[in-house]
């Protein structure tokens, strides 16, 4: 079955990324926590914590099923073609996100995801199902090279399977990562995918390649990203910058995050859904950028459109 074959890969893919961090780290490992959801399915929560370069960090597995939760009803793009709305789903993937100690070592998230649901028993209709994802990076300082080098790792993944991928979803993680109480982008983007099925000469297992390869991406992008940055000299003020960002990392996931609200609507497992939020933030009341510093220059640097790559 298709949905246990993605399943065990992304526990192969949870299982390899964990190497390359612990091996890039030098010191941390990852504590592992199997987990188990009433309505159906689990997951396994991996956790990495006090490390040379990475303070806190997650990498997590989960398969899960169940009934269809309400608020997905309501949207329009995930009803059935059927004269049935849906009754049951099925939803697999792996979710990262690293919080380095060092401020110039940039955080990184990952997702990717397989997702079906279908029409109650009996009922006319067919199960629909579709593959989603996104890989965006946030650094505390925005350095451009590291940015170049991160968008044109994703675009040679894009181009190698349709030429269209990587501006389409390059424009859709712009708009997705976007803090809009703030006017300003979480980062420096990346791609970003959703509802991805078979389309014209693109088949899903044509699909199924491409998700597979950006999975793969990860764990040689950030693991340079890791080497580049780890050894760089901070200061006290930089410290405090690194924590005002990461309060808008964690900002734009409780506020806005799809993946943090399907968790919580779906009963997730409430320490593996809030593993994205960082070890300690900050925030001050009405804080500015010096004139001319470094953080103004980053700040900016977070807005759509930028052509990276």
């Amino acid at each position: 079955m298709l949905r246990d074959e993605l399943a065990n890969w992304l526990k192969g893919l949870q299982s390899s990324i964990c190497s390359a961090l612990e091996a890039a780290d030098g010191k941390a490992k990852f504590s592992t926590e199997p987990w188990k959801r009433t309505e159906g399915g689990g997951g396994v929560t991996r956790v990495i914590q006090d490390g040379n370069v990475l303070e806190k960090g997650g990498v997590n597995f989960s398969a899960v099923e169940g009934e269809v939760p309400a608020f997905l009803l309501s949207e329009k793009e995930h009803t059935v073609a059927s004269t049935g709305k849906p009754d049951t789903f099925f939803a697999t993937g792996v979710s990262i996100v690293m919080h380095p100690k060092n401020p110039m070592v940039p955080i990184i998230h990952m997702n990717i995801r397989y997702f079906e649901m279908s029409p109650p028993i009996g009922e006319a209709g067919n199960k629909v199902h579709w593959l989603g994802g996104g890989i965006d990076l946030t650094p505390h300082y925005v350095n451009e090279n590291d940015a170049k080098f991160f968008h044109q790792s994703l675009k040679k993944v894009c181009d190698k399977h349709h030429a269209s991928y990587y501006p389409k979803f390059k424009t859709w993680a712009d708009d997705y990562f976007f803090i809009r109480h703030r006017n300003e982008t979480r980062g420096v983007g990346g791609i970003f995918f959703d509802r991805l099925v078979a389309d014209g000469e693109m088949t899903f297992e044509k699909n199924i390649a491409f998700w597979k390869e950006v999975g793969e991406s990860f764990a040689g992008i950030y693991t340079e990203l890791m080497k580049r940055n780890k050894d760089l000299p901070f200061s006290e003020n930089e410290k405090q910058w690194q924590l005002i960002r990461r309060g808008r990392y964690a900002e734009f996931n409780l506020v806005y995050d799809k993946g943090t609200k399907f968790g919580l609507e779906t009963n997730g497992r409430i320490e593996s859904i809030l593993m994205s939020l960082p070890p300690l933030a900050s925030w001050q009341y009405d804080h500015k950028p010096q004139h001319g510093s470094a953080e103004e220059k980053t700040i900016s640097l977070l807005k759509k459109g930028i052509n990276w790559a």
